[in-house]
């Protein structure tokens, strides 16, 4: 607990975007390629997908690697979700760790099979920002928003997005959370659920 304070009062590494466009309601970001850590669990509560997810990724970066090697933490934790087929089904959630610099020519190898390295492409987002305790309700409610502000559903995938989130739980106050839709001109199939069932051959 002591070392994620520490963490989050001294700042943590972020992947690199360029900002190429700003309205009163989203962003727009070119994020560079780079190397994420991810896990993907199957629930129908993002929260507690994210949860679990989140610590075994944690494990992942406090040494549960082929290297036993000891990973900064980053922000942000991003879910890649994807919806199931209705409100009772569960869901597909990919949560993911952003890898430092100084790993990301060649980072660790996870040890545990259900952690897998993925290599995320160049991608531009549509990015929504908002504050406070996110929940369930709340990711849906500010991606439908983020759906409805960009306006025309070609520009981007609608059925799929990113849940990302910048600080630690006991974190009470100046929170920030963004819901990101992958804009249509780039494509992360096969970036996350097609590499984990690759590592597993």
């Amino acid at each position: 607990m002591f070392g994620l304070i520490k963490l989050a009062i001294k700042g943590l590494q972020k992947p690199e975007y360029d900002n190429v466009g700003t309205s009163d309601e989203y962003e727009e970001r070119r994020y560079k390629p780079a190397k994420w850590v991810s896990t993907t669990v199957k629930k129908i509560s993002a929260k507690e997908a994210t949860t679990e997810g989140f610590y075994r990724l944690f494990a992942f970066i406090s040494g549960e690697n082929d290297k036993s090697t000891k990973v900064d933490m980053t922000a942000p934790v991003t879910t890649w979700v994807d919806p199931g087929a209705g409100p009772n089904c569960e869901s597909s959630f990919t949560v993911s760790f952003y890898i430092p610099t100084e790993h990301q020519e060649d980072p660790p190898k996870p040890t545990n099979p259900l952690v897998f390295i993925e290599d995320r492409p160049e991608f531009t987002a549509y990015v929504t920002k908002f504050g406070g305790f996110a929940n369930d309700e709340t990711w849906v409610q500010k991606a439908v928003e983020l759906g409805n502000a960009i306006g025309d559903h070609s520009k981007f995938n609608d059925e799929q997005y990113y849940t990302a989130g910048y600080d630690p739980p006991f974190k009470p106050f100046g929170r920030t959370n963004e819901v990101w839709f992958v804009k249509n001109e780039t494509s992360l199939k096969g970036s996350s659920v097609d590499q984990k069932e690759e590592q597993k051959i």
